[in-house]
């Protein structure tokens, strides 16, 4: 969404706001603990993505690579991403049988609007397995999945 000089509210429509967060991705730019990318590129609607999450420094997650998936809602970007763990994680906003996110324990996805984008709902997950509640608790053997 941008406002423009006029006042006029101009709505991004979802295949232009997913080429913008694919060239963003595919040129490095933004935080490099994160990374995302298409499944297929050849996917023309753009959506399924692969995740991936660098485990902060001094918690559990130290030195961990986690694996995501990220499929795009036909509403995207008025409606976030869903997002599903492919490596196991232990953490209090990813459901404990199916690695499904937990909308209403991720700020990014509990206060989406259409600005956001999957770069935000990484970075916010990687900042809850920082979090007090999380960066302690005890982690699966590295290399599993859910």
């Amino acid at each position: 969404m941008q406002r423009l000089p006029s006042g006029e509210v101009v709505i991004t429509p979802r295949n232009f706001k997913l080429l913008e967060e694919l060239e963003h991705s595919e040129k490095g730019l933004g935080d490099m603990s994160i990374s995302y990318g298409l499944v297929d590129s050849s996917d023309i609607f753009m959506g399924e993505w692969n995740g991936g999450i660098l485990g902060p420094h001094g918690t559990q997650h130290d030195s961990r690579f986690y694996e995501l998936r990220i499929t795009i809602p036909e509403a995207y970007p008025s409606t976030p991403p869903k997002v599903r763990f492919v490596s196991k994680i232990n953490i209090n906003c990813v459901d404990s049988k199916s690695g499904e996110v937990i909308y209403s324990k991720v700020p990014a996805t509990k206060n989406w609007n259409r600005n956001m984008g999957m770069e935000q709902v990484l970075i916010s997950l990687r900042a809850e397995m920082a979090s007090s509640e999380n960066r302690r608790t005890r982690q699966p053997q590295e290399g599993l999945t859910f």
